[in-house]
């Protein structure tokens, strides 16, 4: 009974690890590749014993093929909570690149430590102004409480892949772009009325370098409405950043 005991409470722990480091993996900020591995695996550890004790041995005889599935079920429940989060972070960049291909920035580049790779200078200052929402805002705690929460709901055994939690996460996906495009919006629509009436001013008179002075304006134009734009982004991030923890939570109880 004490053999047993033991490997029922080594199992809860296993597979607390196990979500805790799915979440890890796309959790914002905290998942970036600019933060090393083994404070990664610290921090996981950590919050695997604070975690453990608050649910106690699992109550579930295994065999090592089921031991090797729930593991797996774990890691996916983490990733499908950090995946929701990590989503609306990617929204920024492209809202980024539709604004430095429209105002005359795509050329300009900088290496993103996150992404290993060279981006839009547009496109790192939209996600390091949400990156800096997000920590002002406390939404890895807004995640952490979340995963608390999933053990209530979604004990280890219990998430199986089903067709609604797919069919969620796929359309949470393809609302990047949506939510980049409305973020892009008042620097898009102002860029864009600016094309029109240069087009029209153009016209009007041929003789006017219409190609020489648009880029100017629209570059200057875009940077007015950004810099007005950015005093309201801590409100509409707060609004949105919740919405993705919910949708994570929705997610996760549909996977049930």
């Amino acid at each position: 009974m004490d053999g047993l005991h033991l490997e029922q409470l080594l199992a809860a722990a296993v597979f607390t690890g196990a979500r805790v480091s799915g979440l890890m993996v796309f959790c914002p900020f905290l998942g970036s590749s600019a933060i090393p591995m083994p404070v990664k695996a610290a921090l996981t550890l950590l919050l695997t014993m604070v975690l453990h004790p608050l649910h106690g041995p699992l109550q579930l005889a295994l065999t090592p093929w089921q031991w090797g599935g729930i593991a797996l079920s774990e890691v996916a429940i983490g990733l499908l909570l950090g995946l929701a989060a990590n989503f609306l972070m990617e929204a920024p960049l492209m809202a980024g690149q539709i604004l430095g291909v429209q105002m005359g920035y795509s050329l300009a580049s900088l290496f993103d430590p996150q992404t290993q790779a060279d981006t839009p200078v547009l496109s790192e200052f939209h996600r390091l102004a949400a990156l800096l929402i997000f920590l002002n805002l406390d939404v890895h705690h807004w995640l952490m409480r979340a995963l608390v929460r999933s053990f209530s709901y979604l004990p280890a055994g219990a998430a199986t892949l089903t067709f609604p939690a797919t069919s969620g996460l796929l359309h949470a996906g393809a609302g990047i772009f949506l939510a980049g495009v409305q973020i892009a919006a008042p620097s898009l629509v102002a860029t864009l009325v600016a094309d029109a009436a240069l087009g029209f001013l153009g016209k009007a008179s041929p003789q006017l370098p219409v190609l020489f002075i648009g880029l100017a304006v629209k570059n200057l134009l875009g940077l007015a409405v950004l810099i007005a734009v950015v005093a309201y982004w801590p409100q509409s991030f707060a609004q949105r950043f919740s919405e993705a923890v919910s949708l994570g939570e929705r997610l996760l109880h549909l996977a049930h």
